[in-house]
């Protein structure tokens, strides 16, 4: 679309508002309405091609005001926009009968002049208020219209109403508003509670209507309203009584409301299913379906009268609906099966339980009125056992006495509404009732004494000694007839214990620790029986009381020592004769310590001695840890001292003698160091291992030395490896080539310190490259020739021949005189 500037009409003379649009075709322009000025009024300038010395023909000016000259529109009259508020016009430009351009098309837009006044639409303007439950403050009961003929799209139609004053002005001047943009007309709040037909029945209303808004300047229009004041059919509604479970017709009418005040749309809303009430558009109030009394007994119903557009003209009002009951249910029992344990002593009139059960129906109506009886009685019995309250429900004990009942009994209860007449309904429930027996017997021994038994005092524990049983005439296997048995005295010791029997409420007697006859002869046990259930009729008699009698047969018995092992420690070297330790024994058969032989058994070297009588152990000669080899064991014997007929009875115990080591032994070479040499000039890390040892335990590590010879400390050198070795090597680098006697010193670490000296012989020797000794080394001085070192080592052995048979003669003699002696192993 082609821009356009409207002209704007001012009031100035001849003053052209022009809008050159250039070479478009739809031309657009606005004029004021009831323009003053002069005429010819030019309007618009149309495009410059239509310029010239043309024909031009103007359509659409059915009034003859428009005109064209010099290319202009213009106008050759006023306008008045309500009569024709615009203009659509079209020019054509021709030259000799041919069109120079094409038409151009003029839209030509009135402008409104506030030059209407406003009207009302009705001259006699009236309306009805009802009082009462009427009208609401606030909610209109009728309305005021008027009209403006200016445009509407403007402030020249913009109406604000306005009341002006109210005849009569009782009984307050208050009483009536007006809204200022819709005209509707309505009670204030003084008004609605003032309101009264009998006081005041017609009011008239002043009212006005402007234009502009909410300006001052404006055409202002006034009317009268009549207002009747009347009674109002809106009026509280009655309650309701609805019988429940109705067969119809439906919808079934119950009750009507009427609003007198204007047409009214009727609604409903209360707590109900979306259906169950309806209303209609004459206020007819119906039930749609069948009502149930237990699922809802009463409906509160807010019934609306609302204007078409939804605004409510009044309160609402409420509609009561109670639903009579129909006795359409049964008796429900709070739980389908009870249970309860009857005591066997309960008198009669006890009560045991009871049942409940609820009804639907109404309250306090005999369709919920619920009576109870006891239909059967499983197992039956001759007289009745049992009672049921026809009111509570409470089941009681009508026997006198429960003894020799049944176990169990189940009872069948029914539960009957309408109080038990004809024509009701009613249910059944279970009823369980476990008779409890009640611990009112004792247990009885089966006898009152057991024995006696005789038992050898070498018996195994674990042994039976006997049975015994109790009988119980309560019910069995509850704790009224279960038996507990207890040694009630006798048992000093706890020698003897009981191991029940429960299932048969007996008992063993068993020998739960070894017997000796030497301290106790007999036992006499007292036992008592109880219940684990408490006696409640009553109590425990003799005959829950029984003694069992056990006689301890003697026998003969080993010996016994103090102790199984005996373990001592003596220092090697001591003298013979010294006391090592002293065994003790007794036989259970005699007073302690008398009548037993101690003897040796194991000491194969014969170190020790022992006195037979008092069991003493001495050394038998001096003792040496090393030949012992540190612990010596054997085994003493202590046998019973009876007549050559009888066989002695005996026990033995192992002794270990642990033998303290001291320091008696002086470290000494071990080892052949004789192919042993040294390379001169010395070799790098050239150097001898030697090594030393010592018996002693306590010995500890060993230390190699020289002696304080200058000379041996400078041509040589030792370095310790561990405790019992070192390295021997060359002090100079160069000796001359001959065997040397190294003196070395070897010392032990025990108290006190022992020590000795060794000359070692080594070799030095010139050696090749590959370290083989090449050069004869020279005689050692003072040393013997070969041929004298022969001759000393036959002679030597020749000495050592003859000493060896001298010894085995002697030997061969000893033999013969000990030939009853049994040496014995050393064990170590």
């Amino acid at each position: 679309m082609c821009p356009t500037s409207p002209a704007k009409g001012l009031a100035f003379l001849n003053f052209l508002l022009l809008l050159a649009v250039g070479t478009c075709e739809v031309l657009k322009s606005e004029v004021p309405e009831n323009y003053g000025g002069n005429f010819p009024f030019y309007i618009v300038k149309l495009p410059k091609q239509a310029l010239g010395s043309y024909h031009f023909t103007l359509t659409g000016d059915d009034e003859g005001v428009f005109g064209v000259d010099s290319g202009f529109l213009y106008a050759t009259a006023p306008f008045d926009r309500e009569k024709h508020p615009s203009y659509t016009l079209q020019v054509s430009v021709t030259d000799k009968g041919q069109p120079v351009i094409d038409p151009i098309t003029i839209y030509i837009q009135v402008k409104d002049k506030n030059d209407n006044f406003p009207q009302f639409t009705k001259e006699s303007m009236s309306g009805i208020v009802y009082s009462g439950l009427g009208t609401k403050s606030g909610s209109p009961f009728m309305q005021v219209q008027a009209t403006d003929l200016d445009d509407p799209a403007t402030p020249h139609a913009d109406l604000r109403y306005s009341l002006v004053s109210q005849a009569p002005a009782e009984p307050s001047g208050n009483m009536f508003q007006i809204h200022s943009l819709t005209g509707s007309v309505s009670l204030t709040a003084e008004g609605a509670h003032l309101l009264d037909p009998e006081k005041c029945n017609m009011y008239h209303l002043k009212v006005t209507v402007k234009d502009m808004g909410e300006e001052s300047y404006a055409h202002t229009a006034e009317g009268i309203v009549s207002i009747k004041v009347m009674e109002n059919t809106w009026i509280p509604l009655a309650p309701v009584n609805l019988q429940e479970n109705q067969r119809g017709p439906f919808p079934q009418q119950i009750s009507q409301a009427h609003w007198s005040g204007g047409p009214a749309v009727y609604r409903l809303k209360g707590a109900f299913s979306r259906g169950l009430f309806t209303i209609s558009s004459e206020g007819v109030i119906s039930v749609t379906r069948p009502l149930d009394r237990e699922a809802q007994a009463e409906f509160q119903i807010e019934v609306f009268a609302e204007s078409p557009d939804g605004t409510a003209y009044a309160d609402s009002l409420t509609l009561a609906v109670t639903v009579g009951d129909d006795n359409d249910n049964a008796p429900v029992f709070s739980q389908q099966l009870y249970q309860a344990d009857v005591n066997e002593l309960a008198v009669q009139g006890t009560e045991i339980l009871r049942v409940q059960a609820t009804d639907a129906d109404a309250p306090a109506t005999n369709n919920s009125k619920i009576v109870y009886r006891i239909a059967s009685q499983k197992p039956e019995s001759k007289e009745p056992l049992f009672r049921m309250d026809r009111e509570s429900g409470a089941i009681t004990v009508q026997a006198a006495s429960l003894h020799g009942a049944a176990a169990h009994y189940t009872l069948e209860v029914i539960a009957e509404d309408l109080a038990g007449q004809k024509g009701g309904h009613s249910s059944t429930c279970t009823v369980i009732l476990d008779i409890v027996d009640v611990n009112d017997k004792p247990p009885v021994f089966s006898q009152r004494k057991y024995g006696p038994f005789k038992v050898p005092e070498d018996t195994e524990t674990g042994f039976l000694v006997t049975e015994i049983a109790a009988s119980d005439e309560d019910k069995p296997g509850t704790d009224s007839w279960l038996v507990e048995f207890k040694i009630e005295s006798g048992n000093e010791g706890e020698i003897f214990e009981l191991q029940a029997d429960r299932e048969n409420n007996a008992a063993s007697v068993i020998l739960k620790k070894e017997l000796d006859f030497e301290s106790v002869q007999e036992y006499s046990l007292v036992l008592s029986a109880r219940n684990v259930g408490a006696l409640v009729a009553g109590g425990y008699g003799s005959d829950s009381t029984a003694t069992v009698l056990v006689q301890v047969v003697n026998v003969n018995e080993a010996p016994v020592l103090s102790q199984e092992v005996y373990v001592e420690s003596v220092e090697e070297g001591v003298p013979a004769g010294t006391v090592v330790l002293t065994v003790q024994g007794s036989d259970p058969d005699t007073p302690r310590g008398i009548a037993l032989r101690y003897s040796l058994k194991g000491d194969t070297n014969e170190w020790f001695d022992i006195n037979e009588y008092t069991g003493e152990i001495k050394t038998a000669r001096v003792l040496d840890r090393e030949v012992m080899e540190g612990t010596y064991t054997m085994v003493v014997v202590a046998e019973e001292r009876v007549s050559p007929n009888s066989t002695p009875m005996s026990v033995t115990a192992a002794v270990t003698i642990n033998v303290k080591d001291l320091n008696d032994n002086y470290p000494h070479l071990v080892g052949d160091y004789s192919q042993e040499y040294m390379c001169s000039l010395q070799r790098e890390n050239q150097a001898i291992i030697i090594g030393a040892a010592d018996e002693d335990v306590q010995s500890g590590a060993l230390q190699f030395s020289f002696s304080s010879d200058p000379t041996v400390r400078r041509n040589w050198r030792l370095r310790p490896i561990n405790g019992t070795h070192a390295y021997l090597s060359m002090g100079l680098s160069y000796l001359v080539p001959q065997v040397y006697m190294v003196p070395i010193i070897i010392t032990d670490s025990g108290t006190p310190r022992l020590e000795k000296q060794f000359n070692l012989p080594v070799t030095v020797c010139q050696c090749t490259e590959r370290g083989n000794c090449r050069t004869q080394v020279l005689e050692m001085t003072g040393k013997p020739t070969p041929l004298s070192a022969f001759g000393l080592l036959f002679g030597t052995l020749g000495i050592l021949g003859l000493a060896v048979m001298i010894g085995l003669a002697k030997l061969k003699a000893k033999s013969t005189d000990n030939a009853e002696k049994i040496p014995l192993n050393n064990s170590a």
